[in-house]
């Protein structure tokens, strides 16, 4: 089933770009020492707020600070802290959500109650919560967002876990003799894991908005480090006066939330049984309006 994924999505174009894009948006940051022009922390006050110049290409800030640079470092902040986030909320959550799925009986039921309980309560607001208990700090950030972002990882495994366990080709695998590990490893897991990628590629965009919201609030981020949401929240002051200030940090999150989600819907479709229905219709339509 991998493989066939794999094939299917290789042969996909829109799925390729975004790909592309995906990968293009985070080497940038990753090659930040080679691929920012200056230092993002050296200012510059006889060139502060000019809006453009061959040596600062997107201007500078109240600094005098390179915002292309800021924006480069900015980014493997933000993306470093997000891709934290996503891998330690998805590997709660699946493990959660794959125990539950599973065992079943009381466990299933103790499991599926606690998530209830921290679904019940707002996910921003118990992150600000938290925040502002824990101290504000990127540290404190990531633990609190870490604590509140499992539970749809864990609803989703669930439901698939328990979907494919009754299928036949589980149940023969069980009767050859596997281990219940070797089976979870083996069969489970396997067949849960593309449609899991869906819910992870789209938590990145969504997990770098919550991180922009704290930290334009003041919660996440502290200077002089660089960081796209605490960007905002300097830029916010001088909106009127140097409004590129805020455009580009804006601009640079709105870009990847837009291409992280657009990347895990094109997953989503080529998983999707429907979309091959709808393209070969697409298909038999286009070849009749030739022969008309």
């Amino acid at each position: 089933m991998n493989k066939y994924i794999v094939k299917k999505a290789l042969k996909t174009p829109q799925f390729m770009i975004l790909l592309i894009l995906a990968i293009i948006l985070i080497l940038i940051p990753v090659l930040a020492p080679w691929t920012a022009p200056h230092d993002p922390l050296q200012d510059d006050f006889a060139n502060f707020m000019i809006p453009y110049s061959k040596e600062y290409p997107l201007g500078t800030d109240q600094l005098g600070r390179c915002i292309l640079s800021r924006l480069i470092w900015g980014g493997r902040t933000s993306m470093l802290v997000v891709f934290v986030v996503v891998a330690v909320t998805a590997l709660f959550g699946i493990v959660m959500g794959i125990t539950a799925g599973y065992v079943g009986g009381w466990v299933d039921t103790l499991l599926s109650r606690f998530t209830d309980i921290v679904v019940a309560i707002p996910s921003t607001v118990f992150v600000i919560a938290l925040v502002s208990v824990l101290g504000q700090g990127l540290k404190n950030t990531i633990i609190a967002m870490c604590l509140v972002g499992w539970t749809e990882y864990m609803r989703v495994t669930r439901a698939l876990v328990m979907s494919i366990k009754e299928n036949t080709f589980t149940e023969e695998a069980r009767l050859g003799g596997l281990s219940r590990g070797m089976l979870i490893h083996r069969t489970i897991v396997p067949n849960i894991m593309p449609y899991l990628l869906v819910n992870i590629t789209q938590d990145i965009g969504a997990n770098l908005l919550t991180l922009s919201g704290l930290s334009l609030l003041g919660l996440s981020s502290q200077p002089p480090a660089p960081e796209w949401g605490f960007m905002l929240s300097q830029g916010r002051q001088y909106i009127q006066a140097a409004p590129w200030l805020i455009l580009y940090p804006g601009l640079a999150i709105v870009l990847n939330v837009v291409i992280f989600n657009l990347l895990g819907d094109s997953l989503r479709d080529i998983l999707d049984p429907r979309y091959e229905k709808a393209k070969r219709k697409r298909r038999k339509l286009k070849k009749w309006l030739e022969t008309e």
